[in-house]
């Protein structure tokens, strides 16, 4: 049995060692760290909490599951509307007015509950908070005076031209020329009728009555097709648009990947070096490749919007475009590490090129092209959510039309619930194709 003997050049190595990863273990952490540190300052991290206003995030999230219905008196004409987020196509008729909300000649009596209680009238305008008291507000001198118990809380703004008052059963603000109040209220109001549908404020029961047995609302059509039909034209949720719009975003994905595709294949072939002899022709096809996919896709889209107009087409050339790249380098590192003896074999047997080319090479990478094209596809979808906001076509011209309103956030709450959806649906088809083209029936 032999016993080791270190000796000291053993012993100096494994002392370097160790002071190397000690070094290593403190430099690694320090650089992190001086790294978010230069982040921080860079990007004014502290200034952005100091800005941040946590108010409206709140008032933004709550209008995601939520709506509102104003209640507007013009303070020049005395005229009292009732709208649901303040549209005319939301506008309530003098016979159907909410229970909450009552007109008495001049006088208007809005009811947020648990005791708040609004009044407007000629002489300006009261609210009544429990636990507070009453803010009396009246028009005077060309100014705004206030009356309320002092000091003020913080859910009160006042000014000369403008008092606010923001409690959790609604929002209430008073200026010269109009004093409005807004109640929300949980889910999304006309979603499938709006107030002119005769079928609006009825149960699904009553629904499915009338469906089956009811006599008809309109004579012309049965009561199914009314239905079917008020729902599709809701001039409030658009749903008719909404589909139109889901349909030429999934198209969009689809001709641009496709297209990419069919493009990418033949291309593939010259790029790829046992098919390409010519090394400046591969390269050059290559160097190509790299250029169109190296510059984003919303690049493209910008410079096509600028050349051929905004629309769903424009959106299709530029993931059309970029993807061509992409399945271009794809595609050829599948023809270079293809069996070469499945090629031989039929070369052997007189096959040209392209016989070669069908039957010996195409089936071998075809899981690899099906499945590049299906994820694409898949992924596809959802830029083209983002490129529709660009070109003007699909859901991503709603969505941005609904987000810079910044009026009705329940829309764009239903928009961002398709839009998951429509990925979703498109996961489930492209697996289930993958999986049907690739591994056959079993």
């Amino acid at each position: 049995m032999t016993t080791a003997t270190l000796t000291p050049t053993d012993v100096n190595t494994i002392v370097q060692g160790f002071a190397r990863k000690k070094i290593f273990a403190i430099a690694v952490p320090g650089v992190i760290l001086l790294y978010l540190l230069y982040a921080a300052l860079s990007f004014d991290v502290m200034g952005v909490v100091q800005r941040a206003r946590m108010d409206n995030a709140a008032i933004l999230l709550s209008d995601f599951w939520s709506y509102k219905t104003h209640v507007t008196r013009d303070n020049r004409s005395g005229e009292v509307t009732v709208a649901i987020e303040g549209e005319n196509k939301g506008t309530y008729p003098a016979g159907m007015l909410p229970d909450w909300v009552t007109i008495n000649g001049d006088v208007t009596f809005v009811d947020l509950g648990d005791g708040h209680l609004v009044t407007y009238d000629k002489a300006g305008a009261r609210y009544v908070v429990p636990g507070y008291g009453t803010v009396d507000i009246r028009p005077e001198g060309g100014k705004l005076i206030l009356t309320a118990p002092e000091p003020l809380p913080g859910w009160i703004n006042a000014s000369d031209n403008r008092v606010t008052v923001t409690t959790d059963a609604g929002r209430f603000t008073y200026t010269r020329s109009k004093v409005e109040t807004f109640k929300y209220q949980p889910g999304w109001e006309m979603f499938f009728f709006t107030l002119d549908s005769p079928f609006y404020g009825k149960g699904f029961g009553d629904l499915l009555a009338l469906s089956l047995w009811g006599e008809r609302i309109n004579p012309e059509m049965t009561n199914v097709a009314a239905i079917a039909g008020d729902i599709w034209t809701n001039r409030m949720w658009r749903h008719g648009d909404v589909v139109w719009a889901i349909f030429e975003t999934i198209l969009m994905a689809f001709l641009g990947t496709m297209g990419a595709a069919i493009i990418a294949l033949p291309l593939a072939f010259v790029a790829a070096a046992n098919f390409m002899p010519l090394s400046g022709l591969r390269f050059a096809c290559r160097r190509v490749f790299d250029f169109i996919r190296g510059v984003d896709g919303l690049i493209w889209t910008i410079i096509l919007s600028r050349a051929f107009g905004p629309g769903p087409m424009t959106g299709a050339l530029a993931i059309l475009i970029t993807d061509t790249g992409s399945f271009g380098k794809t595609f050829s590192e599948a023809l270079e590490n293809i069996d070469e003896k499945q090629v031989e074999g039929l070369k052997s047997t007189g096959a040209n090129a392209l016989l070669r080319a069908r039957f010996g090479v195409i089936p071998q990478v075809t899981p690899v092209l099906l499945s590049q094209v299906l994820y694409f596809l898949e992924s596809n979808t959802r830029s083209a959510t983002v490129i529709g906001a660009i070109v003007g076509g699909g859901i991503g011209l709603l969505l941005t039309q609904a987000i810079i309103t910044q009026k009705d956030w329940e829309e764009v709450a239903y928009y961002m619930t398709l839009i998951v959806l429509m990925v979703m649906a498109m996961d489930t088809l492209s697996g289930w194709l993958r999986k049907r083209l690739i591994k056959g029936d079993s």
